[in-house]
């Protein structure tokens, strides 16, 4: 079973190479406004979404917009989607594109989509990221995260956890166990947004990008 949710993964993976780069620039520039409103929606239900202290410390934050799930009793989740990583001025930095593919859930039926959100606690686990693929659970752990304006109700498992997972499916915000799922950078979606052939995701995070796309203004803008 895993064999075919590597598959599918690939077959995305070659379905998007296969368009054409203006098309390419496109979809990711939708990508990003679809981040925007993801994280429109958590600010909008404080007392039900991701705890603003969270949030406020966290290193970096992935915000992966409908995540497919997908397979027959064992169950498989593939999307695409944006990381941003705070600088040491506590500024968000420009937004590198990912992947998230893998990750057995259990007994799933059928496809469905879900908003995927992780919060990263350190700077460990999204170094791991930038150097290659990087495993949910085995890489670093994560634990389906707090809801609501205090993150009180935290247990133990929690706060050792290096990354908290939230999903929003059908308005509502949760805490998502989410184990077994690898997380990659998406150089050509990079590569395509920011119209720089062979731009390394490093180059993205530290600045060194020269002008600031306005969908990019706005993303960091609704993050403060």
């Amino acid at each position: 079973m895993n064999k075919a949710i590597l598959s599918l993964a690939a077959f995305l993976f070659l379905l998007l190479g296969a368009l054409p780069q203006p098309a390419l620039a496109e979809k990711e520039g939708q990508k990003v406004e679809e981040c925007i409103d993801v994280v429109k929606a958590v600010k909008a239900m404080p007392e039900e979404g991701i705890p603003q202290a969270l949030l406020n410390n966290a290193h970096a934050i992935a915000i992966i917009p409908g995540v497919i799930k997908v397979g027959f009793v064992i169950g498989g989740r593939y999307g695409t989607g944006i990381l941003t990583v705070r600088n040491e001025k506590g500024e968000w930095s420009d937004p590198v594109f990912v992947k998230i593919a893998g990750g057995s859930l259990g007994w799933q039926i059928g496809a469905q989509s879900t908003d995927l959100i992780l919060v990263f606690k350190s700077k460990a686990s999204v170094n791991g990221i930038l150097r290659g693929k990087f495993t949910l659970g085995a890489d670093a752990s994560v634990a389906a995260g707090p809801v609501g304006r205090s993150a009180s109700g935290a247990t133990d498992v929690m706060l050792k956890s290096e990354i908290f997972s939230y999903s929003r499916s059908r308005g509502l915000f949760a805490g998502l166990a989410l184990d077994g799922a690898g997380i990659t950078i998406d150089d050509d979606a990079n590569a395509s947004f920011y119209g720089k052939p062979d731009l390394a995701a490093k180059d993205i995070i530290s600045g060194n990008l020269a002008n600031r796309p306005p969908l990019v203004q706005e993303l960091l803008r609704q993050l403060k």
